[in-house]
């Protein structure tokens, strides 16, 4: 599943991320999902969330594939910037106290951590990896987390 792509431009504890191209010419990032966890939860959390934001500070869902059990999710391509070595941090952390004002997906992200926020070519910050996120229902208002 790995072979057109050439580029890696990440790996995380689910898999690795590589950069790819569209056959009209724009970029994407393909996550490829290395082993499937339980009955693949982590895949379909991450699909699910994904596909129902359309927020300017959530990196965009474009497709995903799952073939037997080979899964993969393809996002828009953000360049790589270090989100804490850059001069813009200040800029980019009240544009992300922005992304809970006024925004109502109740999606509980559950893995927020620099890794997990990237910078396009602007430096508007864009939240990625929701293979951890939950969606909240509408009709709890609690929310209780248990650690096993």
């Amino acid at each position: 599943m790995t072979k057109p792509f050439k580029e890696k431009l990440g790996k995380g504890g689910d898999g690795c991320v590589y950069k790819g191209k569209l056959p009209d010419g724009h970029l994407m990032a393909v996550k490829i999902l290395s082993k499937l966890k339980g009955d693949g939860e982590d895949f379909i959390n991450e699909v699910n969330s994904m596909g129902r934001n359309s927020h300017v500070n959530i990196v965009k869902l474009l497709g995903f594939c799952l073939h037997k059990i080979k899964r993969a999710i393809v996002y828009e391509y953000i360049c790589p910037m270090d989100l804490w070595k850059n001069s813009y941090t200040k800029r980019t952390t009240s544009r992300l106290e922005n992304l809970h004002k006024g925004h109502n997906s109740r999606i509980l992200h559950f893995d927020m951590k620099p890794h997990n926020i990237l910078l396009d070519e602007n430096y508007y910050p864009k939240i990625s990896n929701f293979g951890l996120a939950k969606i909240c229902h509408r009709e709890k208002s609690t929310i209780s987390l248990l650690r096993a």
